[in-house]
């Protein structure tokens, strides 16, 4: 069974002159993050490996899910090809995860996160706004062959966080 956690990274500001990859989260986003965490922490602790956009975003909410649900740093990897808001390219992203790895967390970007999510789960019709996340559990043993999956879904907005 190979089970697939997406989170998008917490709300970023667009207060600074800095390109888009360089954004800083804000201060809200930051609390949402946290809050939504220690919510969800049963979702996030049992991750093999956290994989992040380097996206300034993405990694800065990587790095508080890791702390915030004990998880550690030593399990986090940085992937140039997350940085995309293409959803073919996270989904053939996560087609190539190594099969070592039954239960991988992935930090990143919309709309990408939201044509993955829904690519990959029954029926439904996820948004995924910031702070939120997505476990989706396959019966697959390869993550290459891995189609449709029992979806779980987790947002500070469905839980009043922020």
């Amino acid at each position: 069974m190979k089970k697939l956690t997406l989170l998008r990274h917490a709300k970023s500001s667009w207060n600074y002159s800095v390109s888009d990859r360089d954004r800083p989260l804000t201060e809200n986003g930051i609390k949402a993050m946290i809050k939504l965490v220690r919510l969800s922490k049963k979702i996030f602790e049992t991750a093999q490996i956290v994989i992040s956009s380097p996206a300034n975003r993405a990694i800065h909410s990587a790095i508080i899910m890791m702390h915030t649900a004990k998880i550690s740093y030593d399990k986090l990897r940085v992937s140039e090809s997350l940085y995309t808001f293409n959803g073919n390219e996270v989904i053939d992203f996560i087609k190539e995860n190594d099969d070592s790895f039954n239960d991988v967390i992935i930090i990143g970007h919309n709309p990408a996160f939201t044509v993955a999510a829904n690519y990959f789960s029954y029926g439904k019709n996820h948004q995924m706004s910031t702070s939120s996340w997505i476990q989706i559990n396959f019966k697959n043993k390869k993550w290459n062959s891995i189609e449709k999956g029992i979806s779980v879904f987790g947002s500070r907005k469905i839980n009043n966080i922020i």
